[in-house]
């Protein structure tokens, strides 16, 4: 039983238990017998890159969710593209205030190393109870990160329902930096309106404190820029 068979094991699981469905709906959806994926859970028997694949449209996540480190790997992108905030990382905490609870709502962001035509494969894990329980997040979202010069923008939809799309906007991605504010755009539920959220990405995970909430509610510096120009916008 080696260390890579247990973690996609552990993975299945927890992504299983989240969306909700047992050992046995699993295995019919992968033609699979009730005993196997148990054994796949338990890291008895390895998975085949093609099952991997199976499993994963089976969950309704990307097969790399299936195969996520519990340690954040360092790695680099592309070194001619000049984003220095997302190199050496693949994955940032971010930040928002939700003001219709008074609720602070962190979440996760995972970039995949691998670039297909200019783009990252991209994982949004949105409102998580911890860091470390990511896969339990209230939306969950996928797509993809463009990288400019000037600007990264983020394109991601809802993993369960089309409807849902979000957009990131990130300024000055090359500056060398622990933090940044970016915009996150999209439609709420809650009520039913179009949306836009001041955001903060950070490397690390941030105390959770009254000093973040602070820094993530609009303030008078946002509120005299939005009557300059008439738009919402972060800097």
């Amino acid at each position: 039983m080696s260390e890579v068979t247990t973690k996609i094991g552990q993975q299945i699981k927890r992504f299983r238990k989240t969306k909700q469905l047992t050992q046995e709906q699993l295995a019919r959806a992968i033609y699979k017998s009730k005993a196997t994926i148990a054994k796949y859970e338990s890291g008895s028997i390895s998975v085949d890159i093609e099952m991997l694949y199976k499993i994963a449209e089976a969950l309704n996540v990307h097969v790399e969710e299936l195969l996520a480190p519990n340690k954040q790997p360092v790695v680099s992108f592309n070194k001619s593209l000049p984003q220095t905030f997302f190199q050496n990382t693949n994955r940032l905490y971010t930040y928002v205030y939700d003001g219709r609870n008074n609720q602070l709502l962190k979440s996760i962001l995972m970039i995949s190393t691998v670039e297909e035509e200019k783009k990252y494969r991209t994982v949004f894990y949105m409102n998580v109870p911890d860091f470390d329980r990511y896969f339990e997040a209230e939306n969950s979202y996928s797509g993809y990160t463009e990288h400019h010069e000037p600007l990264t923008s983020i394109y991601l939809e809802h993993q369960s329902t089309g409807l849902e799309k979000v957009t990131i906007n990130i300024l000055s991605t090359f500056l060398e930096t622990g933090q940044k504010w970016g915009m996150m755009s999209g439609v709420s539920f809650r009520p039913f309106m179009p949306v836009a959220w001041k955001m903060l990405f950070s490397k690390q995970p941030l105390k959770e404190d009254e000093i973040l909430i602070q820094r993530l509610k609009i303030c008078k510096e946002d509120i005299r820029l939005m009557k300059m120009f008439n738009v919402f916008n972060v800097m």
